[in-house]
């Protein structure tokens, strides 16, 4: 190793070293509840507000445990990480709910939010492939969870788990992953109920249109309303998910149209504009982001047939913790309001069996209650 080397490894482990001192004391002057102007006095020397110690906790963590308002707003002022966990998988925002300090949670859900909207903008403007990554929902991640490509050519199967419920699962990295799971059920039963109940065309057939087949759920529950669906065309990419269509009659069903291939393929194409507008859309898809599913935002105003046409999305985005999942509710509503769509949030409770649902797959949704979004376009 030449001497020049040595010498900089030398200076990044000094300056490691004492960035997480400086860290550390900070934490614990805040966690010993020291005065604000003591605090201040740290951060604004240049304590490292990224740092955690070997618990993971963060100064913003430290600042919500010991209900410091004033400290919790200038450690975001300054940069503080919302949504950095510690090794409990807590965030600050949930010890902040946890002791029902209102307050300090919203604050830090409030900075999810603004930090979750600037990224959605910043992609906007840029070229995809420097697009920043949510922090939440997505890190690089390049197997089948995390890449459509990867997730389009990764044999799925389809089987019952040692409960007897249906899933869709497929490998990703060696690790088991549902891409639709039994225990959806309820919320999709839910999610038709408001769609479809009260529409003012369900008595002539609704032109239905759903991204996502997975495990059938609810293309099965739209065929089951008292009148079928005039027009019921559902996008499919997988080619296993298509041969389960095939060997299970869906191409022949009366009014269903299958449109093989990526959502983005079809949203401008006679297929999908000959049907004049569709009274209900609903997507579920696997492996995409937020950028995608906002992207596919956009396009829904021009496929709704009406002002009395609905739309819905699984609501999955950063559903393995409370604040995430409460961020991502209010982003997806202001996106949504931006194209003109106001959204009714419902709750489905999820939490009967759910310590059993998983079995051996990854849990990809740890809230009791779903918060099912139904939207439309708002009327002057």
């Amino acid at each position: 190793m030449h001497p020049e080397t040595e010498d900089i490894d030398v200076d990044a482990d000094a300056a490691i070293e004492e960035a997480s001192e400086f860290g550390t004391r900070l934490i614990q002057t805040i966690l010993n509840r020291a005065p604000f102007e003591v605090a201040k006095t740290q951060i604004d020397a240049g304590a490292p507000l990224w740092f955690q110690d070997d618990e993971g906790t963060s100064a913003l963590h430290a600042a919500a445990y010991v209900e410091n308002e004033e400290l919790v707003r200038y450690l975001i002022e300054q940069g503080a990480i919302w949504n950095a966990v510690d090794n409990l998988r807590n965030s600050a925002g949930d010890i902040a709910l946890s002791m029902n300090n209102e307050p300090i949670y919203t604050c830090i859900r409030d900075a999810g939010i603004r930090s979750e909207l600037l990224l959605a903008l910043l992609a906007s403007k840029g070229p995809a492939e420097h697009s920043p990554l949510a922090l939440v929902l997505k890190a690089t991640d390049f197997t089948a969870a995390g890449s459509t490509d990867t997730y389009l050519t990764t044999a799925l199967h389809y089987k019952k788990d040692v409960h007897g419920q249906e899933i869709c699962v497929v490998d990703a990295g060696g690790e088991e992953v549902g891409v639709m799971m039994g225990w959806e059920r309820p919320i999709m039963v839910e999610t038709v109920k408001k769609l479809c109940d009260d529409h003012e065309n369900v008595e002539d057939g609704l032109k239905v249109l759903n991204v996502g087949f997975g495990l059938g759920i609810i293309d099965s529950l739209f065929q089951e309303l008292p009148v079928k669906p005039s027009q019921h065309v559902i996008i499919e990419a997988h080619p296993d998910v298509l041969a389960h269509m095939k060997a299970t009659g869906w191409y022949e069903k009366p009014g269903v149209k299958i449109l093989e291939g990526k959502w983005q393929d079809f949203m401008e194409s006679d297929e999908i504009m000959e049907t004049g507008g569709f009274d209900v859309i609903y997507t579920d898809t696997f492996s995409e982001d937020y950028q995608d599913l906002q992207k596919f935002f956009n396009y829904v105003p021009d496929l709704l047939s009406g002002p009395e046409s609905r739309f819905s999305f699984f609501h999955g985005l950063g559903a393995t913790n409370a604040m995430f999942y409460d961020v991502y509710t209010h982003v997806s509503e202001l996106h949504l309001a931006e194209i003109g769509m106001d959204v009714e949030w419902s709750d489905v409770d999820v939490f009967e069996n759910s310590y059993e649902r998983w079995g051996n797959t990854r849990e990809y949704f740890s809230r009791r209650f779903y918060r099912l979004p139904v939207a439309k376009m708002r009327t002057l």
